[in-house]
């Protein structure tokens, strides 16, 4: 087994009127050449974006786009005719394949919105773009780590899917809990982001908003604080 720290201090940084932004991995004016990615995981962004501000219309091909409001809701725009509102509790998956151009703006006049948006590339180039949107929070199990999102063929028609061999998961915890994330596949590896609480991983104590990556391994264990909310992403390494 082995791992990798991602101290939440260490993250790259914006800070503009209306948006505050943390960066796990290279973006934007944050560069290192050593968290360029971790896997195929390319971008996990912790943004705070000010009340009816956003990011107007712009294009993306070939990633995977995945928008987890963590507070407040989000005004989403795109070229494939898809238009609505993605509310704290909803998940957004967008497959940008060939191309789309798409625009997020904050849906309230008056408050911020925290999000998380997170690319992971493809599995193949130049798919068919698509969207979606689901409300997982009843699939939300307490206490235990539930999966959100599956590889395309591995989800069914309540489900999220992206073109990868990537899963994604969300826990939130009341109660202090000792649990085994399986990997799907030796070539994988786990992201684990908290997004808040405290986490120990392999005898590595985190807390809010720190991470880990953990690869070469069959299985990851866990011990979760209680009151604490956790990310587990799981990506192919090459």
């Amino acid at each position: 087994m082995k791992k990798v720290l991602y101290p939440s201090e260490t993250r790259g940084k914006a800070e503009m009127a209306w948006l505050k932004a943390r960066y796990s991995f290279s973006f934007a004016n944050f560069y290192d050449p050593e968290r360029l990615q971790f896997g195929m995981l390319r971008v996990l962004n912790d943004d705070v974006i000010g009340s009816g501000m956003g990011f107007g219309g712009h294009p993306h091909d070939n990633m995977e786009i995945i928008t987890i409001p963590q507070l407040g809701s989000l005004k989403h725009k795109d070229s494939l005719g898809n238009e609505g509102i993605i509310t704290t509790g909803e998940i957004q998956v967008m497959s940008a394949g060939t191309g789309v151009e798409h625009s997020e703006i904050n849906a309230s006049k008056t408050e911020p919105i925290s999000l998380f948006q997170i690319w992971i590339f493809p599995e193949i180039k130049n798919a068919e773009p698509r969207y979606d949107q689901k409300n997982i929070q009843a699939a939300l199990i307490a206490n235990k780590l539930n999966t959100i999102v599956k590889p395309k063929g591995k989800a069914n028609e309540n489900e999220l899917w992206i073109n990868q061999q990537a899963y994604l998961s969300l826990g939130e915890f009341s109660e202090n809990t000792d649990l085994t994330y399986t990997l799907h596949s030796e070539n994988h590896g786990a992201y684990i982001f908290v997004i808040d609480g405290t986490v120990r991983v392999y005898n590595e104590e985190l807390n809010k908003r720190d991470a880990i990556g953990v690869y070469q391994t069959d299985i990851v264990n866990l011990s979760v604080s209680k009151e604490s909310k956790v990310l587990l992403i799981e990506v192919p390494l090459s």
